[in-house]
């Protein structure tokens, strides 16, 4: 069987000497969206952080594209092919909206302008609102500003941590819509996600996590319907 195009192994770590992870395994195929949910305090956002290199780990790896990352900075991971997009803090409010996107590709050397334009066509309202300060956006166009500025670095992965946090049911709709077509172009997407449900209708691959540890994995359908997850983490 074929190693996933990232996966996040038996990974055991946290912040200094208390762990956060217990074992706990990530993976997404190439193209493929890949959900992790699970209560507050399950470590979600933790087992992100680890993939994308923001820990040390105890125990576990991190494999991308055939290659373990496991001793690579953030930025060498950046530089190897990851985007992140953390929850808050995720844009420069006094830079105009282009000025964010052209932030993004702070390590390409080549054109960035074909690039830019796929940007404005995944997100048009960001195309109209270039001059922009960033700061004046709503909460959904500075989410978009920021997955953007994620893309300008031409990821093979995109990890988005909650992406949806404090927008509009509407909002979150068309986000999501944004990211299926995302990944349609071959970029494989992680991501963290508090609407449990709605991220699981989806995803290809599912996580639920609990205490640090998984709980529950199988495709976003198969989650959706069985009916232990429905009850303790979907509301019934």
């Amino acid at each position: 069987m074929s190693q996933p195009f990232l996966i996040g192994e038996a990974m055991t770590g946290g912040y200094g000497a208390t762990d956060i992870l217990h074992d706990c395994t990530v993976a997404v195929e190439k193209g493929q969206i890949a959900v992790i949910v699970g209560p507050n305090g399950a470590g979600k956002s933790t087992a992100m952080k680890a993939v994308f290199g923001m820990l040390t780990l105890r125990k576990g790896r991190v494999v991308l594209d055939g290659q373990d990352i496991t001793g690579l900075s953030p930025q060498d991971r950046v530089a190897a092919g990851m985007g992140f997009v953390p929850q808050t803090n995720n844009v420069f409010v006094s830079l105009s909206v282009e000025e964010n996107l052209e932030m993004g590709a702070f390590l390409r050397h080549d054109d960035i302008r074909p690039t830019l334009e796929q940007v404005y066509h995944l997100f048009p309202v960001l195309r109209d609102k270039r001059r922009q300060a960033a700061g004046e956006l709503s909460g959904g166009q500075r989410q978009q500003v920021a997955v953007g500025r994620a893309l300008m670095t031409q990821p093979k992965l995109l990890m988005l941590d909650e992406p949806t946090a404090g927008v509009s049911p509407i909002v979150m709709d068309e986000l999501f819509d944004r990211i299926i077509e995302v990944a349609r172009t071959g970029i494989s997407i992680l991501m963290v996600e508090q609407n449990a449900r709605q991220a699981l209708e989806i995803a290809d691959q599912g996580y639920v996590l609990v205490q640090g540890a998984n709980a529950y994995t199988g495709s976003g359908q198969d989650l959706l319907a069985n009916p232990e997850v429905r009850r303790s983490f979907l509301g019934g």
